[in-house]
């Protein structure tokens, strides 16, 4: 056997019959040696069943039909209709530490495939994988996914659903028998995404229970299944999504799938999300080890197409005032574009708008202490501009047909060289000749016909952005790329490796922002998420709000502000400068903490924490949504804490709802000292809260 573990999961493979099977994955299991690894394979090893073939049923990893696996192949393809079969035999696998490389062929096929399973310390299992085509024929690829079994008390799965302006909404179900797909086919990971899946108990919540994730780090086509088969087995599976015809392997050439992450908690939805936010923050490019997050202003809801350097001077000069650290000019400053139907991919300045082109503005907001950040839109074009009329050849299109517009876009074929080396050239001009720290790149429309000479190419698309945002940075040290599409169309554990921030969606209501946020968060941290405070009325759902509640909302991510601040009232614009040294005087743990989300809120309402990794420091909001069931305000409870450790509990007044809906404030009120286990297993006594406000608590230990 071979058994890689950390502190708290093992995975353990067997070897033999000429392949590998998987044995456990989940808790950590303790050393195992000869007689331990023979029982344990006499204690899994099934029975044959009548109606079945001749074999005992096992997870095997590359689920063979030849083998008598009756599920769902971790491998498709053939060679013009013939080699459709698969048997890999395993040719030689080596441990190192805490990963496992195993090798296998496949003689009749002519197939070598390459799997590596590395167990973080993190508890975060990375798996890639390699198929290589050893013949002198063509083979046509058609899928190469990649499984995990589940215990088979796993009996729900979480995934997420969703569109623009309301990504990532949960769906919590029971696994019934059959496969359950997820699948898209955007051409980008897409705002329906399930950013990562997770099966559980149905006792599993935020803080308790045992949890399984499996996840894409890929921001192009995808597939989830999760398989309930009739002899027992559970499994959860994940890949790349491949059109027809996308992969044909030439003599000699190779597939590299995208990466794949998995991970297991017995600590409920907070310990799969622990264990990512190990993993991404150990990265050695991980964005915080460069520096603190800016908080951010961004222009487009303030302005729309509407640039005005006098106008835009006064935003900035009550930017500076607030302690804005970056501002990012959006759409509508090259080109013809004054409206988002032409003028998309002429990345020129236009003179029509900026006559004296950006030095001058950035000058003055450089002049402030403030960075400046430029928008793009690389991967779109509009028909209605310079560079479609002299390549109409550049986009993606099924020849003899124009695909269907989206926002008056079609899309560009990065993986023709000419447009490639347009936008790459174009962006790098706009770059070299300004001083632009920042790049909020974006993507407005999906791909209904990524064709390129006849083929699909979705797989190149993706690789080629990817290309180019880390050439991008290569010839501008230091440049961060966001990663916007639409808002939160293309958020995944792909586009981290390439991008320094997400804009977590295109909805600024903080009402409908609890959600986006909550969920979003589960695999990704809060350093990557743009979280902005908006309008006073709101863009999208036309509601108003104070501003305690959009701050407190937006402090939980990497912040900033989406609004003319120059329309705020003096109240608004003192909260904005509470706001602002808030988050910089504690970025520092928001960006590092271990995310604490209670189970025990009653009513509707949320409780979100961030607590030190020394248990020293921690910072709580508590969002309530609608009005309370009963007529009494609630208790809510801090966990996450040392419980031996005593704790000031203060509330942040500058942040926190401005009025309540009582006689005399709760007795403890605005501060009180308790443990940690009474803050946990008690609690604090709520004011009774108006329906969308909230609460800042600050606790620190004495």
């Amino acid at each position: 056997m071979i058994h890689l573990s950390q502190s708290r999961s093992s995975i353990i493979f067997s070897e033999g019959d000429e392949t590998l099977s998987i044995v456990h994955w989940g808790k950590k299991i303790g050393q195992l040696n000869g007689a331990s690894e023979a029982a344990l394979t006499a204690a899994v090893t099934k029975p044959h069943f009548h109606g079945g073939l001749d074999v005992s049923p096992r997870n095997l990893v590359l689920r063979e039909h030849s083998r008598g696996f009756i599920g769902h192949p971790a491998i498709r393809g053939h060679r013009s209709g013939t080699a459709a079969s698969n048997r890999f035999v395993l040719i030689n696998t080596v441990q190192k530490d805490q990963t496992l490389t195993a090798i296998f062929e496949d003689a009749i096929a002519q197939l070598q495939l390459e799997m590596v399973y590395s167990l973080t310390p993190s508890d975060v299992l990375l798996i890639d994988a390699r198929l290589t085509n050893t013949g002198s024929s063509d083979y046509f690829l058609e899928h190469l996914l990649y499984w995990l079994p589940l215990a088979e008390d796993a009996d729900q799965i979480l995934d997420f659903y969703g569109h623009w302006t309301k990504e990532r909404q949960p769906q919590r179900r029971d696994i019934g028998y059959g496969l359950t797909s997820r699948e898209g086919f955007e051409g980008r990971s897409g705002h329906d995404y399930t950013i990562t899946q997770v099966a559980l108990n149905r006792s599993t919540n935020f803080r308790s229970g045992q949890a399984w994730s499996l996840a894409m780090a890929w921001s192009g086509n995808n597939i989830h299944h999760v398989e309930k088969l009739i002899d027992g087995h559970i499994s959860i599976g994940a890949g790349e999504y491949l059109l027809p015809g996308e992969v044909i392997l030439k003599a000699g050439e190779s597939y590299k799938a995208p990466r794949a992450l998995a991970s297991f908690s017995d600590q409920g939805l907070d310990g799969i999300t622990a264990n990512h936010y190990d993993w991404i923050r150990s990265r050695s490019n991980h964005i915080t080890k460069v520096r603190p997050r800016p908080l951010t202003l961004n222009m487009w809801e303030a302005v729309y197409f509407n640039h005005s350097f006098e106008g835009i001077k006064k935003m900035v000069d009550k930017a500076a005032e607030i302690g804005v650290e970056r501002v990012v000019l959006d759409d509508g400053w090259f080109g013809s574009r004054r409206t988002d139907n032409k003028g998309l991919g002429d990345w020129v300045v236009s003179k029509e708008v900026w006559p004296e082109g950006l030095q001058p503005i950035i000058k003055y907001i450089n002049d402030k202490g403030i960075e400046f950040g430029l928008w793009f839109e690389g991967e779109m074009v509009n028909p209605d501009s310079d560079l479609y009329r002299a390549h109409p050849d550049w986009i993606l299109q099924e020849p003899g047909r124009i695909p269907v517009q989206g926002r008056w876009q079609q899309v560009l074929d990065l993986t023709k060289e000419g447009a490639y080396n347009h936008v790459l050239n174009q962006v790098d001009a706009v770059l070299t000749e300004n001083n632009i720290a920042y790049i909020k790149w974006d993507h407005n429309r999906h791909l209904s016909d990524p064709i390129s000479d006849g083929r699909p190419v979705v797989r190149k698309q993706t690789e080629a952005i990817y290309r180019l945002f880390d050439e991008l940075k290569r010839r501008h040290p230091g440049l961060e790329i966001e990663s916007c599409a639409s808002g939160g169309g293309r958020v995944d554990l792909g586009m981290i490796e390439h991008a320094d921030r997400f804009w977590t969606s295109d909805m600024n209501d903080p009402l409908e922002r609890q959600q986006i946020q909550r969920w979003t968060g589960l695999v990704i941290p809060p350093e990557f998420l743009g979280t902005h405070i908006g309008p006073t009325v709101g863009h999208q759902m036309h509601r108003t709000h104070d501003i305690s509640f959009r701050a407190i909302n937006a402090l939980f991510g990497h912040a900033g502000i989406e609004w003319n601040v120059t329309e705020a009232d003096e109240h608004e614009t003192q909260v904005l400068k509470s706001y602002t040294a808030f988050y910089k005087a504690n970025r520092d743990l928001l960006h590092s903490g271990d995310v604490v989300r209670s189970d025990l809120v009653v009513g509707d309402a949320q409780l979100y924490g961030t607590v030190s990794r020394d248990k020293k420091r921690a910072i709580f909001s508590y969002m309530q949504l609608t009005s309370v069931d009963n007529f009494g305000p609630l208790m809510a409870r801090f966990d996450g804490l040392d419980p031996a450790v005593t704790y000031k509990v203060s509330v942040n007044e500058s942040l926190s709802a401005p009025e309540y809906l009582q006689k005399a404030a709760p007795g403890w009120w605005p501060t009180v000292e308790l443990t940690g286990q009474q803050l946990s297993a008690i609690g604090l006594q709520l004011p009774m809260m108006r329906p969308e406000t909230g609460l800042l608590f600050e606790i620190k230990a004495l």
